[in-house]
């Protein structure tokens, strides 16, 4: 395998972490947490912080971007005693997710984490939104109507 590919593979990861955790809900976030146990001395290097973000739609949700509104975030930013650097930003006001999220971001770079993250967090917390993603798609085929059209003659 080359470097790229090392490279590429790393951040696809932490791309698909990232986005696990920014949607996961915030006391599940601190539920698995709580369980995961002991972890390395970290610094908050950005204490967490509340804004807003312009949210982009799709026409047909492929089509032409439009600005659909805005969204309230919290970011953090932690550095584990060792070097690594991680970010958090999550939806809505969650100063506490944001931590962890950055915590658990920097944990992920740094040797010998990153299986039992995946294994304890960041699986459970995927598979918990993937059956929220299932439920919500039956709810909305259960509402599904089916129209058509009787053609007529004007004759008649």
């Amino acid at each position: 395998m080359s470097f790229t590919t090392s490279v590429d593979a790393a951040q696809e990861r932490r791309q698909r972490w990232l986005s696990v955790l920014a949607k996961s809900p915030a006391d599940r976030i601190d539920a698995v947490w709580q369980a995961f146990g002991p972890v390395p001395e970290h610094t908050v290097l950005r204490r967490p912080e509340i804004g807003l973000v312009m949210v982009q739609g799709r026409i047909s949700g492929t089509g032409a971007p439009f600005p659909a509104g805005e969204m309230t975030v919290t970011r953090a930013a932690v550095r584990l005693c060792s070097g690594e650097l991680g970010i958090g930003y999550v939806g809505g006001r969650h100063p506490r997710q944001a931590v962890i999220v950055a915590t658990i971001d920097a944990l992920a770079q740094a040797d010998g984490w990153q299986q039992r993250l995946e294994e304890e967090i960041v699986a459970p917390l995927a598979e918990e939104a993937g059956a929220r993603r299932r439920r919500r798609a039956s709810a909305a085929a259960a509402t599904k109507v089916d129209f058509f059209t009787v053609a007529r003659e004007a004759g008649t």
